[in-house]
């Protein structure tokens, strides 16, 4: 844990046990630098981190104090965070988990559902507008040669625009091993072919996002699923236990803003972890698409920042944080680059050209970093008021996740609601969530729920999280007290 995570978390765990109240004023910068001898950029960070989770609130050269929610109460009133790993079965398994994901999602992709369970944010926060500028202008200028000398790697502008990205981020990525693909999507399914064979086993998460599991299955492979906490990640020690003991080809993980908990793994264990899969020359296929959506200061490390191998194959896209419809991704294969350009040679062929010459030409001439800037601090506060209103509308025993970034909440409920009742009911008041079932092999997490805050926070969602925490409520009451 960093400095200033730890400063919040000795300031969160204050707040919510009453030692500071609503309206307190926290020590001033000067104060914490001299009480915890720590710089004041450590402070700072700690502070902006407790303020995007709503617990305190900045004044005009007054300092910063504790928030006070809208409806009188305190943030002491917030639901606490869930804080165990999850105990999965570890043996590895077959999957059959399709039917599952595909009768909840399919029942709840309507845009008259208020969208708790969407796996994507709203369309209304990107720049649509200046990208269909780009596209007109990208398209006039293309060149016909272009689509034969990039078919298969990608639009060479756009593949030397992110390998900058990543040297700014402090990784070099040769140009070379980056392959642009249709999505994040199809760029983790052609990892996953590249460096296995059917029978095969997979390391995942517990819980996993139930993609990573669909294509599991699809391509006849077997699951091991490994306890997972929703804070710090994938539990090491028993990684190391799956890898002596099974024998993986392949370990398939989001080290950052992990879907469906949120959890992001230290710069510390993300090392330990690719020091680990080295020693056991297993590859990592990590899903990154969430990694610009941070909160605080400084964008979480991949795991690839740490690969001296080229073992690590670095996955993401644009359909997260810039243009969903785009439908562009790509990974930094390493050593897998030129078997995954072969995958992709004889599966999709190519990705869009003027999609990539627009995000390319986008690029090129920036706007790009500030829209994230709006873009995260947008979430962050959509965060904040979620949490608030759970804490307001969910019976006692509920718990959710706090992520530093990302658009999803992990909600564990009392234990005896189950979340697919849940889904239905809620359904049938034209709101969707994702039942935690669907994030596991085995069906796990039956009392848990993911829910999406990347959609505008009004009124309209304001009472359909008031009409889902009564449902909940009414599933958590002993008989003849709902």
């Amino acid at each position: 844990m960093n400095l200033y995570e730890a400063l919040a978390r000795d300031i969160s765990e204050s707040i919510l046990q009453g030692v500071l109240g609503p309206g307190d004023r926290l020590p001033s910068v000067r104060q914490t630098c001299a009480n915890r001898n720590v710089s004041p950029s450590t402070v700072f960070q700690a502070y902006y981190m407790l303020e995007a989770q709503g617990l305190i609130q900045s004044r005009e050269r007054s300092g910063y104090f504790v928030a006070v929610t809208g409806n009188g109460g305190a943030a002491s009133l917030l639901p606490p965070e869930p804080d165990t790993a999850s105990r999965p079965d570890e043996a590895a398994a077959p999957l059959a988990v399709s039917e599952r994901v595909f009768e909840v999602l399919e029942s709840s992709m309507k845009r008259d559902v208020v969208p708790f369970g969407s796996a994507f944010p709203s369309p209304l926060l990107f720049p649509l507008a200046r990208l269909a500028r780009m596209m007109r202008s990208s398209v006039q200028e293309l060149d016909p040669w272009a689509s034969v000398d990039d078919l298969t790697p990608g639009n060479a502008r756009l593949r030397r625009q992110l390998a900058l990205r990543y040297l700014i981020d402090g990784l070099h990525v040769p140009v070379e091993d980056i392959i642009v693909t249709n999505g994040a999507l199809e760029a983790l399914n052609l990892c996953l072919s590249a460096v296995t064979r059917p029978g095969d086993a997979v390391l995942i998460e517990a819980p996993s996002f139930y993609a990573s599991l669909q294509a599991i299955e699809r391509q006849g492979l077997q699951a091991i699923a490994v306890p997972t906490h929703p804070r710090e990640g994938m539990d090491l020690a028993a990684a190391e236990r799956a890898l002596e003991r099974h024998r993986p080809k392949a370990c398939w993980l989001m080290t950052n803003f992990q879907n469906p908990l949120g959890s992001t793994m230290s710069d510390q264990k993300k090392q330990q972890l690719v020091q680990l899969l080295t020693r056991y020359q297993v590859p990592l296929i990590e899903d990154d698409v969430y990694g610009e959506l941070y909160f605080g200061g400084k964008r979480p490390s991949p795991a690839k920042a740490f690969d001296t191998e080229g073992l690590v194959m670095h996955c993401s896209s644009f359909s997260k944080c810039l243009a969903p419809g785009y439908r562009v991704g790509w990974v930094a294969a390493g050593r897998y680059a030129r078997q995954v350009a072969r995958h992709k040679l004889t599966s999709t062929l190519t990705t869009c050209a003027p999609a990539q010459a627009a995000l390319a030409l986008y690029l090129e001439t920036g706007g790009y970093d500030r829209h994230l800037r709006l873009l995260r601090h947008k979430l962050a506060d959509q965060q904040a008021g979620f949490i608030e209103a759970l804490g307001r509308h969910f019976p006692a025993g509920t718990r959710v996740t706090r992520p530093k970034g990302g658009y999803f909440l992990w909600v564990e409920l009392p234990e005896q609601v189950e979340a697919l009742t849940v889904h239905r009911v809620a359904l049938a008041h034209g709101i969707s969530v994702a039942p935690g079932p669907i994030f596991a092999p085995q069906a796990d997490f039956g009392n848990c729920l993911r829910l999406n805050y990347g959609h505008e926070w009004d009124a309209r969602a304001e009472a359909a999280l008031a009409t889902l925490g009564q449902i909940v409520r009414s599933l958590a009451a002993p008989p003849g007290h709902a």
